[in-house]
């Protein structure tokens, strides 16, 4: 097996706020749903969030991450990568979560779960290139912290990730760490 690169710096990865689907168990991978008036809330308290120097901000373009970023970092300018994308869970969007198929199956008409590691990593790597001695923040998705898990930490999924709350990926020689910050 082929060791996977890691990507040239540290990263943070946020999950958008809390949004109505969120709220309501409902899978909405690639489905456009808003916050709630918690996820506003959530985002907005990142607002006088101290961090440890420059960022570059980048955002999926679905607009609960969007959204979360605008409230989250005023007045900030943020670019939009559509590998920061949510997974497509093809016939299972807008199902309860209760119905959500296993990980590594391929929902009909979504995303396979390899193609989805792959993007992640080369949207990761790139974002990191790209970003020159500044730490990449990306208003993300609970499915894209689950993939930058399974490559670069434990090799597991863990947990679904808080909303709202940054997730530091330290790089620490050949390794990458997952800190709450």
């Amino acid at each position: 097996m082929t060791a996977i690169p890691l990507p040239s710096c540290s990263f943070c990865l946020i999950r958008h706020g809390e949004t109505t689907a969120n709220a309501d168990e409902i899978i909405a991978g690639v489905t456009d749903v808003p916050l709630t008036q918690v996820g506003c809330d959530q985002a907005r308290a990142l607002a006088n969030r101290p961090w440890p120097k420059p960022i570059a901000l980048y955002a999926s373009p679905m607009s609960r991450a969007q959204h979360t970023a605008r409230l989250a970092f005023p007045g900030r300018e943020f670019e939009l990568h559509d590998g920061l994308r949510e997974r497509d869970w093809g016939v299972f969007e807008g199902q309860p979560l209760s119905h959500q198929p296993i990980r590594e199956d391929t929902p009909l008409r979504g995303e396979s779960w390899p193609d989805m590691l792959l993007r992640v990593q080369t949207t990761i790597i790139e974002i990191c290139a790209a970003s020159e001695a500044v730490l990449p923040v990306m208003v993300c998705h609970s499915g894209i912290i689950r993939a930058a898990r399974v490559l670069w930490t434990t090799g597991d999924v863990g947990q679904r990730p808080p909303n709202a709350v940054p997730l530091l990926f330290e790089k620490s020689g050949d390794k990458i760490l997952e800190k709450t910050t």
